[in-house]
């Protein structure tokens, strides 16, 4: 049975090309949902994060994340008979995926001007750190620079103190989500206009640009910057982490006036809760360390488990920090679907995230974790039309593996 036939993309062939995370996370994406995954890797090594964040000489876990529902097809695109391959692949392909430097494909000859003439319903998807166009093009681009040019990094950490950065590669994985809502734009005006492909340009920095809200007309009408506020949100009160009695923290969400109404009457000020001062966000902004001051005092008189349990019973937003543990062991993650297992090819099991979004006809799925480094060449490039006896040739010369 074709695990696939009642997931939305079943029928959509991508090539993927590229490594690490944002070209390869957009297309884990599209293979969630049934599109059909070609990974391209290079003979020898593959995606370099087949080694990340693992001991030794293990297979990364993370790669079976990364990697699952696709086809790893060893190509090395430094030569030409390999550069050949790839546009006979791309000739049948729906979508490309790339996350090379601008230019590189173009040395190679598998831009899109050459590949779109080859096959005019060609959807390709270009992610880099600036994006295809502009003076900054050609620099290196990496995640951790768009999300500090992006404007992120400079309003993340404590005030007075040197910027925190998030603790994963947040700017390659929103830069592959905007990736996948281009690639799903295209498919869909492809369908339904006439049948053209056509390029999506997504530049790392401004996929984190895109989510700074505010801040720009902000600046632009009232020369307000957005600055580092620590656990709090500038702007919006009350919204923080509060220290509890043993010692561990918790996040509360008070911002809504009914709800600020509420948290104060539950901490005992209703002189504040009734202030007609703070009936609205912008008054609480003003007074906002006297607010805050009021919570923790509550707060830190309580343990963490009692202290959500009289939020919740007076409907207050508020949970506690989790660690990778608690996610481990929550019972409303596993109801979700969100907590899976899958069996690798050693026989051992891994506990991997599940998929998101969750559709209610057409869900997504998976069954299994990454591939071995060419486990599909054959299948693939036979299924391509090419002859055993040209891919015996071509294996002997290493253009493939």
């Amino acid at each position: 049975m074709d695990i696939s036939q009642d997931r939305p993309l079943k029928g959509v062939r991508v090539i993927e090309m590229g490594s690490l995370i944002a070209g390869p996370f957009a297309a884990k994406t599209l293979g969630d949902f049934g599109a059909q995954i070609i990974k391209i890797e290079p003979p020898g090594t593959g995606d370099p994060l087949r080694t990340w964040r693992s001991p030794d000489n293990e297979t990364s876990v993370w790669w079976h994340v990364q990697s699952r529902n696709k086809q790893s097809v060893a190509i090395d695109l430094r030569q030409p008979e390999g550069q050949d391959i790839v546009r006979q692949l791309a000739a049948e392909a729906d979508v490309l995926i790339e996350n090379f430097r601008p230019g590189t494909l173009e040395q190679w000859g598998l831009d899109y001007a050459t590949l779109s003439r080859l096959n005019p319903g060609l959807i390709m998807l270009r992610i880099s750190g600036y994006g295809q166009t502009g003076p900054l093009r050609d620099l290196p681009g990496f995640g951790v620079i768009a999300e500090a040019m992006g404007g992120l990094r400079y309003i993340t950490g404590v005030p007075g103190q040197p910027p925190v950065r998030p603790g994963i590669s947040i700017g390659d994985s929103l830069s592959a989500l905007h990736g996948v809502i281009g690639v799903l734009l295209a498919l869909y005006h492809r369908a339904a206009n006439g049948g053209q492909g056509q390029m999506i340009d997504v530049a790392l920095y401004e996929s984190v640009f895109n989510l700074m809200e505010g801040a720009l007309p902000e600046f632009d009408r009232h020369h307000a910057m957005r600055e580092p506020a620590g656990s709090a949100l500038q702007g919006v009160a009350p919204t923080n982490a509060y220290p509890c009695a043993d010692g561990r923290h918790i996040l509360i969400a008070g911002n809504g006036d009914s709800i600020f109404k509420r948290l104060m009457q539950l901490v005992g000020r209703d002189d504040l809760g009734n202030d007609p001062r703070l009936a609205s966000n912008p008054g609480r902004v003003k007074e906002m360390a006297l607010i805050d001051e009021a919570i923790a005092r509550w707060t830190s008189e309580r343990g963490l488990d009692e202290a959500l349990r009289e939020l919740a019973s007076a409907r207050i937003p508020a949970g506690k920090v989790f660690t990778i543990k608690d996610i481990a062991e929550n019972e409303h993650y596993q109801a979700r679907g969100m907590l899976r297992s899958i069996q690798l090819k050693d026989g051992s099991t891994l506990r991997v995230p599940g998929v998101v979004p969750k559709l209610s006809a057409t869900p997504g799925g998976f069954d299994a974790g990454g591939p071995e480094l060419g486990e599909h060449t054959a299948t693939v490039l036979r299924a391509a039309g090419i002859p055993e006896t040209v891919l015996a040739e071509l294996r002997a010369k290493g253009v493939i593996a």
